[in-house]
């Protein structure tokens, strides 16, 4: 464990009505506890979790728009407002990592192929990331820059998985975890089902740790998989003619 607490500076904030400091979950935040080396931020889109990982991964020194410590590119409003109104307590300060943004991740590779060094291409699988689709350009990074003793900030990793390779994620993470650590935000009940991990749940008031059987996305994937059909009725019902 490296990355022990987030403690959010709600005091200084300057007005709780502007956005990122309206949304719910970030106006009640006063500190989370991280006490697994696996801790995922869960919530529906627009509750803040990734938001608010964004400004974890900008404190701890990560460019806002993905990459580890070394890189600096930039994207279209990579601004981070909440980040100076959070404060990081760590056992061990880290400096090896890698903050993981899916939208930008197209940004990164261009990035990577602008550098003029021949070893440019030495953690991606000694190619560029552009030569693979999606999905294998990340799993590519997961497999050959992901190393131990680091800290990993992952938004929404399993965007361009497959259900496969989510499952070879959750196996590079197990392999990585007695020295690494990782802060996930995610909507995928393949990754939210790894044991041991933190969950904390952004869709109430406060954030709240939760279980993989309390989450939304367990709960709404197993009724559908027992009973698509049925499902499928109560959702349609309205539009039957």
């Amino acid at each position: 464990m490296y990355l022990k607490k987030i403690i959010y500076k709600r005091d200084e904030v300057p007005s709780v009505e502007k956005y990122p400091f309206s949304i719910p979950a970030v106006r009640t935040l006063e500190e989370l506890e991280l006490n697994t080396p696996i801790t995922f931020f869960v919530g529906e889109n627009g509750a803040g979790k990734s938001t608010l990982l964004e400004a974890i991964a900008n404190v701890a020194g990560f460019n806002s728009a993905g990459g580890g410590r070394q890189h600096s590119f930039s994207i279209h409003a990579d601004e981070v407002p909440l980040a100076p109104f959070i404060r990081l307590s760590w056992t061990k300060k880290i400096y090896e990592g890698f903050f993981l943004r899916a939208e930008s991740f197209y940004q990164f590779a261009s990035f990577i192929d602008s550098i003029e060094d021949p070893r440019k291409y030495s953690r991606y699988g000694d190619k560029s990331l552009h030569e693979a689709s999606h999905g294998e350009s990340f799993m590519r990074l997961f497999q050959h820059a992901f190393n131990k003793k680091a800290i990993y900030f992952l938004d929404e990793p399993e965007a361009a998985l497959s259900p496969i390779r989510q499952l070879s994620l959750l196996r590079i993470m197990k392999e990585l975890e007695p020295t690494a650590q990782f802060v996930i935000a995610t909507h995928s009940p393949i990754l939210l089902g790894y044991p041991g991990a933190t969950i904390f749940n952004f869709d109430e008031t406060a954030i709240t740790p939760t279980t993989f059987e309390e989450t939304d996305h367990y709960q709404v994937t197993k009724l559908f998989l027992e009973n698509p059909n049925r499902m499928f009725r109560e959702l349609f019902q309205d539009l039957d003619t």
